[in-house]
């Protein structure tokens, strides 16, 4: 009776909550598009913070036609995949995060620029990191020993899946990416106390 709609993995979409996200959306967005800057905004991400890269990042693999901003379809695009995405989808999704050149590969800078944000946002946080003892460069030594399968330097969305589908410890590095928007709203509510 209530405004759900019914899909085949048998979730719901409460139309309510996703009239209520868009007018949210038009409020903060009154042009129907979202730029970084507002981004940044929205959640409360300090232009220079340890948070600002990530977001960044965010950003990027949430702007899905590559245009610079953020329109409500990716937005909410985005948010399905997060919340009832497979492992393997969200494994993509966390890819393009990583693959901040868009060549579809992941290099050895790459991934220690984000392995870093993550790292200075989990102290940030005090968020537990798992392997306290490992410097970053140690994290991405250990990721691309497991998941660089032809070990030339890159990781390929192939080896990256497949590295993080196999390696628990792997996957677990990726746990920040797995959940963009907790860490989005988490930055959310944390402006709104500051």
């Amino acid at each position: 009776m209530g405004q759900t709609q019914q899909t085949g993995s048998s979730e719901e979409i409460d139309i309510k909550a996703l009239q209520d996200m868009y007018k949210k959306f038009v409020t903060e967005c009154p042009s129907g598009v979202l730029f970084l800057h507002e981004f940044k905004r929205f959640f409360g991400v300090d232009a220079t913070g340890e948070a600002s890269e990530y977001a960044e990042n965010m950003f990027r693999a949430f702007d899905k036609n590559g245009d610079n901003t953020i329109d409500f379809l990716e937005f909410v695009a985005a948010l399905n995949l997060v919340f009832r995405g497979d492992l393997e989808h969200k494994l993509r999704w966390s890819f393009k995060v990583y693959d901040k050149d868009g060549n579809g590969f992941v290099d050895r800078s790459e991934l220690r620029s984000i392995i870093d944000s993550i790292s200075r946002i989990k102290k940030r946080s005090k968020t537990e990191v798992s392997e306290p003892h490992l410097t970053v460069d140690e994290v991405v030594d250990r990721i691309l020993e497991a998941v660089d399968i032809d070990h030339d330097g890159t990781v390929s969305m192939d080896e990256f899946i497949k590295g993080a589908q196999q390696d628990p410890w792997v996957l677990s590095m990726l746990r920040l990416d797995m959940n963009p928007t907790g860490w989005l709203l988490a930055q959310r509510r944390k402006s709104a106390y500051f």
